[in-house]
Formats: structure tokens, sequence, C-alpha cells
């Protein structure tokens, strides 16, 4: 029995799915191109197996053991690591058996999709997870992932990636990176500059990160005009090791244009720790604009995706850390936040800037008319928690009017779960052929027009977007 139905996400009327299967067909073999994303590089370095399903599906994945956390089941159970290393599970067939037995809440969720796609297509199961197949499915994974065919690089070859982008650090030493360089493997995994560490001072460990980032520099991060050469120096290292782009995952979109010296005196109290919670906000947001005027410089694209209110549970983070499932959408600003930005430099064409939300209620009101008109904007895919297919449609409903295909940059995962990459663009391009589907039988778009569209929207777009 097949896990997935073969015209899953396509229109329901007949006359419309064959037109949105022959647009689909075309594009479903494309190449993956994946510029915004959280894989492990280590992974494609040392090309080493992965150690057992429950390391591969569970334990890394928030968006799996958010679920079950929400239905009660301790993180520890999980094989979650505590910050303070104290006991969690570490048996594999026992974490496994209860994710396996708790497989009924992802039902209706893309989690069911990413995960069924993942076992048919990837591991070749035609049997349903539950607790009476758990041990099936446990020996038969782990057994496939001894196989030389199974290990991350065979796995990037056969998932047909052209190209991925992990996210590091604006202080990491890239070390995997320059492995995966020197080993002459010919598979195209880069970095993208993440300087959160050494731009937020509400991070408690802000002032110790722009210390080590002028260590690691030689520039003195003690003065104004020393640390923005740390960033510069820093950026170039990066995209010596591949880099096309910047990722900047702020609390708010709020962008400042203020005068040098009310910069540098900022600066001085976000490293004194003496800034309010408004001058640390304000920080950020000039550092937005900073970041943007470099981009000028040194050709990265830009990338803002505010709005997440992370480690939203003080138990959570006090016990396991950052990124374990409790970040919750908020509401965000976008025109008025992002206005001393774009009147600095958003009228360059040379300046690329995707602007992601979590906010859906922004989609229409503020950024397809920001992108409709502001050379320097682009929008990101629907994300993270809209990375779904009800989601994906009503990003193409809410901003196709107004912004087009073009103002966007298709779609990217976003994932730590290596396997879950082609079965979330499998689903975006489903989604998007069932929407210019729609489009082609409305009278909307011209039959001849639709084919390049899908091609644009499932790798060309991106491939433009982040220059790759």
């Amino acid at each position: 029995m097949a896990l997935l139905d073969e015209n899953r996400l396509l229109p329901v009327d007949s006359a419309t799915r064959r037109v949105a299967r022959d647009l689909y067909d075309a594009v479903r073999d494309l190449p993956i191109v994946s510029p915004h994303g959280h894989t492990d590089p280590r992974w494609f370095a040392e090309d080493q197996p992965f150690p057992d399903p429950a390391r591969l599906f569970v334990t890394p994945d928030h968006y799996v053991f958010r679920m079950l956390a929400s239905q009660g089941v301790p993180l520890t159970d999980l094989g979650v690591p505590r910050v303070d290393g104290g006991p969690t599970e570490t048996d594999g067939r026992r974490i496994w058996r209860l994710f396996a037995g708790h497989y009924h809440l992802f039902r209706g969720t893309p989690s069911r999709l990413w995960l069924d796609h993942a076992f048919q297509e990837v591991f070749g199961i035609d049997r349903r997870l539950g607790a009476e197949t758990a041990d099936w499915y446990y020996d038969h994974i782990a057994d496939c992932l001894a196989r030389p065919e199974f290990r991350p690089r065979a796995l990037f070859k056969q998932f047909n990636i052209e190209a991925i982008a992990t996210t590091e650090a604006a202080t990491d030493d890239l070390r995997w990176h320059r492995m995966i360089r020197e080993s002459g493997w010919d598979g195209r995994v880069i970095t993208a500059y993440r300087p959160d560490g050494v731009i937020d001072p509400d991070m408690a460990d802000f002032a110790d990160n722009v210390a080590l980032f002028g260590e690691q520099t030689g520039c003195d991060t003690t003065t104004w005009t020393g640390y923005l050469d740390a960033h510069r120096a820093r950026r170039a290292f990066f995209i010596a090791h591949g880099a096309t782009s910047s990722d900047h995952g702020h609390a708010s979109a709020r962008t400042e244009d203020l005068p040098q010296a009310e910069a540098a005196a900022l600066f001085a109290r976000a490293l004194a720790g003496t800034c309010t919670a408004q001058e640390a906000d304000a920080f950020r947001g000039q550092m937005l604009t900073e970041m943007a005027r470099m981009s000028l410089d040194d050709g990265l694209v830009m990338q803002i995706h505010p709005g997440a209110r992370r480690n939203h549970s003080d138990q959570v983070m006090a016990t396991f850390g950052r990124d374990k499932g409790f970040d919750i959408p908020g509401r965000t600003d976008y025109v008025t936040a992002l206005r001393p930005l774009l009147n600095a430099v958003g009228m360059r064409p040379d300046l690329t800037v995707i602007l992601f939300t979590l906010d859906e209620t922004s989609y229409a009101r503020e950024l397809a008319p920001l992108a409709g008109a502001w050379p320097c904007l682009r929008l990101g895919p629907a994300w993270w928690f809209h990375d779904s297919p009800e989601g994906m449609r009503r990003f193409r409903e809410m901003t196709t009017e107004t912004a087009g295909f073009y103002n966007t940059v298709g779609f990217n995962d976003d994932t730590r779960a290596f396997c879950s990459i082609p079965a979330r663009h499998d689903v975006a391009r489903r989604v998007d052929c069932a929407w210019l589907a729609d489009l082609v039988m409305s009278g909307r778009l011209a039959a001849d027009e639709a084919p390049e569209v899908a091609h644009d929207l499932a790798c060309r777009l991106a491939r433009h977007a982040y220059r790759l």
C-alpha cells in the first residue's frame, strides 16, 4: 500500500487536475535549489552514516518533538539534550517506539506529508507507521542507514540537490565548510552569514561574542568603526567559503538610519549592557541598515525574517536551550519598520533584500505592496509555521495580485531535517502547479505561459535571487 496519493494536493476537478498534472510532471524532477536552511555542514564534511532512525527523524526536528510535547511527552523521553548535560533518553529504539505510538498526532499536518514522503521515496517503505510497525520501521531504516548509498553525500546526489546553504553564526570558524571544499567533493554546500549573536544586545553572551569577533578579525570591536570593520572582515571570510547571503532573525522588522555619532553611542551602551529594551531594538534596526549598505559593497543577498517570539517557555529554555519548538509567531509591522532602510538604499536595484514573515495578515496589506514598488525587495516563500499546502496557497493568493511572481524568490525549505528536503520541494511544486492550473482555467494566465512560470517557481527564481 502506497503511503502517498499520487495526485495529492492537485485540484479535485478532473479538467483542472489535468492541467496541473502536466505542469507538475514537467517540473517534479528539476534540481533542488535550497538557498536557506539549517542542515549540519558536518554531515557533508565527514560523510559518516546517520546514527539511527530516531536521531535522523525525531531528536533534531522541532516540528516533530513540539507536537509530541504538546500532548505531554517529555522532551527528555525524545532524546532532546539538556543544557546541563543531565539525563535524557539515549536508546534510539525506545525514542522511535514513543514517536511511532504517537504518529496519529500528525494526521493532516505538513509534517505527516514530509515524513511519509521520506519513508516511501527515500527508504522504500509501503506500510504505515504506528505502534505495531515501530520495530519493523526502525530495523528497516537502520539497515538502510548502514549502507553507503544512504550516507549524506550519496543522499545529496539522490535528492538532486544543485546547491544547499547552511547557516552559521558570524563567529563560526567554518571548519566543516573548509573540510568540504578541501575534500574535492563536487556537491555545492555553502554557508550564510548569520550575525544575530553579535548584533542583538538582548542575547546574554552579546559582549563576549563581540570580543571574540574582535579577536577573530584583529579589529577593535570596542569602537563603533572597529565593530563595523569586523563585520566587513567576517562577511569576506564567509564569502570566501561560498556565502551568497546574510540572514537576520530579529524580533521585529524595525530599521533605523541614525547619524553615525548616535549609532556609535548606542553601540557603546549595548556593549556596556546598559541600553534599554527600546535602545536594543533601535540598535538591531540600525544594524539592518548597516548590513544593507555592506551588501551594496560585497554583494551578499540580505534575508530578514522577523516576528518569531522566541523561547516562549522559560522552563524549556532553561532546561534545553534555544530552538526547541517554543518559538511562536507574533504580529509584525513592515511598512513603518522598513522605511528608514528603504529610504536609505531601497531604490538600488543592485541590492536584494528578501523578506519573510510569520504574520500572514501582512501579505496583502504590507508585504506585497512593498515588494511591488521598491526595487530592492523580494518576498520569501510561506515560511516555518506556514510552510504547508494551505500556507503556500494563501501566500500565492494574497501576494500575486500586487507583487506578481517575479518579486518572489520561489521556494526554500528552511529545515534541519535532511530527508524532508525533497518532500518539501515536492509539496511546493504541487501547490504552485495547482494554483497555476486555476489561473489557466479561469483565464488569468495563458496556457503557454504557465510551464515557464512553474519552472521559475521551482528553481529559477531562487537561483537568480540568491545569485547562485
